[in-house]
């Protein structure tokens, strides 16, 4: 039985969105990457936003101030998210997140069948040292 304290007041939510390049398109789609940088970085909702890369499967690892900036930033890229799906498939997406702001995400990205992560407990830092 799982027995530590819950987060408390953490509403982040991170997204982990996996793709895999179509043959030929890894290049087309890391050119596409400083875009997605530059369109989130004035977002102060985001809490993290970075891509790593192995052969031609591409992550985005990402966070937010909660659900609704978590689909604000999807509005924000989607036309780049548009272009991607163009030159690679979405082979996984997982969302994890408090319960309720899952629950505010479920009705825009169901079609994406995404497997949703509850968060259970952990420790949040804002500075280190």
């Amino acid at each position: 039985m799982l027995k530590c304290i819950p987060h408390v007041n953490i509403m982040s939510v991170s997204l982990h969105p996996y793709f895999k390049a179509h043959a030929g398109k890894r290049e087309a789609c890391l050119a596409l990457l400083p875009a997605f940088v530059a369109t989130t970085q004035p977002d102060t909702n985001c809490l993290y936003y970075e891509f790593t890369t192995h052969e031609d499967e591409i992550f985005c690892r990402e966070a937010y101030v909660g659900g609704s900036a978590a689909l604000a930033h999807l509005t924000s890229v989607g036309p780049l998210l548009e272009q991607m799906l163009e030159l690679a498939d979405l082979t996984r997406l997982e969302i994890h997140g408090p319960a309720e702001e899952l629950e505010l995400m479920k009705p825009t990205l169901a079609g994406l069948n995404p497997t949703w992560f509850t968060t259970a407990c952990g420790v949040t830092r804002t500075s280190v040292g």
